[in-house]
């Protein structure tokens, strides 16, 4: 490829990258103004939306004008493919964090039920594999994104017993409903974050390998690695 194309490429890594960093800050500061009952920081989440959604576009933009002009093949092609995904995927993580801001605009307001559900350790999980996924990308790391694909099956257990203790809390607390249901949709939040850092970890496998393992339910492992041949 040209130095043009190169030139291109290093300019849109560049672009994603500062969507991700953008992207990992609001869900951080979502979570922060839900922890500390802040309403200001979660208003600050929403007003920062608008601009996540300016670059989305300008990165497809900018991955359309790529494949046609150069028209990539191989892993180039592969490449481009996947951060247009991921690119959706980081989007989508924005909208979620924004969400979360909404919710806790409203808990902050709210007498909080005597809950002992451990919502941080989900948070805190749901943004490492954000930020390994991230990573992953950022590194060309296969073993990294495996991993990250790995770890969903965690933060899908700790939303089930989230949704399981909040049917105990609603008979408990009934008086507590309304907050319960806000608590319960940043349950569901948090996992679907984890949801789309497990796509882009399956997107960062099909660039290195070219294989689409998306609707693979069983544990992808490196084919390389299992071949001290390979």
């Amino acid at each position: 490829m040209t130095i043009h194309f190169l030139n291109e490429v290093d300019e849109l890594k560049d672009m994603i990258l500062a969507l991700s960093g953008r992207v990992e800050a609001q869900l951080e500061h979502a979570v922060r103004a839900i922890v500390l009952r802040d309403a200001q920081i979660a208003a600050r989440v929403l007003d920062e939306d608008h601009g996540i959604d300016s670059a989305e576009v300008d990165i497809e933009e900018e991955c359309l004008k790529i494949l046609a002009l150069y028209q990539p093949v191989a892993h180039d092609l592969r490449y481009i493919i996947a951060v247009l995904k991921i690119n959706n995927d980081l989007e989508r993580v924005g909208d979620l964090a924004v969400n979360i801001a909404e919710r806790a605009i409203f808990l902050a307001e709210q007498p909080l039920p005597s809950t002992d559900f451990d919502f941080m350790h989900m948070a805190d999980k749901a943004s490492t594999m954000l930020r390994d996924s991230l990573d992953a990308l950022l590194k060309q790391d296969l073993k990294l994104a495996i991993h990250v694909r790995e770890s969903d099956d965690e933060v899908d257990q700790l939303n089930r017993e989230m949704y399981a203790q909040i049917k105990r809390s609603i008979r408990r607390e009934p008086q507590h409903v309304d907050a319960l249901i806000h608590l319960l949709s940043i349950s569901r939040y948090l996992e679907r974050v984890a949801d789309h850092a497990t796509n882009i970890a399956e997107d960062v496998i099909y660039m290195i390998k070219g294989e689409i393992v998306r609707h693979r339910f069983n544990t992808y492992t490196d084919p390389q690695a299992e071949d001290p041949d390979g």
